[in-house]
């Protein structure tokens, strides 16, 4: 059964130490932010380029507090029924047969139409999931890939933390979910969300902590390889690439070289593995061109 600890996390300084627990380094602003998220009970938006740890935060806090982690992602044409609720259609189909095979004297339509909207077909959705179950951590992933009319809705939902579904009832969230949710900003998000939530704008890391995240999640790293890697990453990202490499591209390209055996980043083995930090090859060629990889 998860345990929610977020009662007992009374300072932020309590609360980085707990993130930390889980793996995740945070920075003082990070562990302020998901303080205050915790104690006032707002949502927390939580917005930054990609790879900057918005979504391990979410993770991370779900660790730290040992309650179930609810991941809703967002997309495109993402509508209220995705997220909220659906009717297990097959099964009601079935449960109607049945009554009618099993009827002697006539099937009672107003009660088997009652019988086919109870919890039993009820297929809960993330955010029925989530005022169900909470404590829980509620994640909304990247709600800038979603249009207006969801935003509104999400709006509704995290203003009462209830919902009303017509055939069921009304469900309230008898405690509230701790909500975070990530947008790496291709849209601008409503100021009626914003003001709704707290906010926090994540950076990249500096050199000093992201050579400690490697170290931490990759045991083993030899340290002068770490410091080489978070160099290089740190530079990459002073230049305007398509897609300016995160913490997940760091940790794959130090995993690379440690995989090799390297404990070095010189040329030609920095050359044959930039697949693993940069994704686009423009940005391959402007690395080169910059001269910026050891």
């Amino acid at each position: 059964m998860a345990v929610d600890r977020a009662h007992d996390l009374t300072s932020p300084a309590e609360v980085a130490k707990a993130l930390d627990g889980t793996g995740y380094l945070p920075d003082d602003g990070i562990a302020t932010a998901a303080f205050l998220a915790m104690r006032m009970r707002r949502p927390l938006l939580c917005e930054g380029e990609p790879g900057t740890g918005k979504t391990a935060l979410a993770q991370a806090l779900a660790g730290a507090l040992g309650v179930e982690l609810i991941r809703l992602q967002c997309h495109e044409g993402i509508d209220a029924a995705q997220a909220l609720y659906d009717w297990d259609f097959p099964r009601q189909l079935l449960h109607l047969r049945t009554l009618e095979a099993a009827s002697t004297g006539g099937l009672d339509a107003d009660a088997a139409e009652s019988s086919l909207y109870t919890d039993r077909f009820l297929l809960a959705r993330p955010l029925l999931r989530a005022l169900r179950e909470a404590p829980c951590v509620l994640l909304v992933d990247e709600i800038d890939r979603a249009d207006d009319e969801f935003e509104a809705f999400l709006l509704e939902v995290l203003s009462e933390y209830a919902v009303s579904i017509p055939e069921f009832g009304e469900v309230r969230a008898v405690e509230p979910p701790i909500v975070l949710l990530t947008s790496n900003r291709t849209r601008e998000v409503h100021d009626a969300l914003k003001r709704r939530c707290l906010y926090h704008w994540l950076e990249h890391p500096d050199q000093e902590r992201e050579v400690a995240i490697l170290r931490r999640r990759l045991p083993g790293l030899d340290d002068r390889l770490a410091e080489r890697v978070g160099g290089a990453v740190r530079r990459m990202r002073e230049l305007e690439l398509l897609k300016p490499p995160g913490v997940a591209e760091a940790l794959d390209w130090a995993q690379a070289l440690q995989a090799l055996g390297q404990d070095e980043v010189d040329t030609e083995v920095a050359a044959s593995t930039l697949g693993a930090v940069l994704k686009y090859r423009e940005d391959a060629e402007r690395v080169r061109a910059a001269g910026l990889v050891p």
